[in-house]
């Protein structure tokens, strides 16, 4: 395979896997709301929940997210593997 190739199942993979991470979060948060938290609050102020679950859960998946990826780059050349998404960047020509 080559590193165009590679770089790209890599992609494919990681934001997939990331989307598995904010679902399965999402259903914990909700199960741990559910069954902790909303018995405990007043009706009206139980409608708040779904939102402040569904930020959690994304934030929470991010924060995993970063966590593996770090663990991953410990232990893998990115360069030897992969081709940079963006090109090298080029800088402007200065004209005196």
């Amino acid at each position: 395979m080559s590193k165009k190739s590679n770089t790209l199942w890599f992609i494919l993979g990681a934001t997939a896997f990331n989307i598995l991470i904010t679902i399965i979060s999402f259903f914990v948060l909700l199960l741990l709301y559910g069954k902790v938290l909303a018995p405990l609050i007043p009706e009206p102020g139980v409608a708040w929940g779904l939102p402040v679950i569904f930020i959690g859960a994304i934030t929470l998946s991010f924060v995993i997210y970063r966590m593996i990826l770090k663990q991953l780059l410990k232990r893998i050349d990115m360069e030897k593997h992969f081709d940079p998404i963006f090109g090298p960047r080029k800088l402007p020509v200065r004209k005196d």
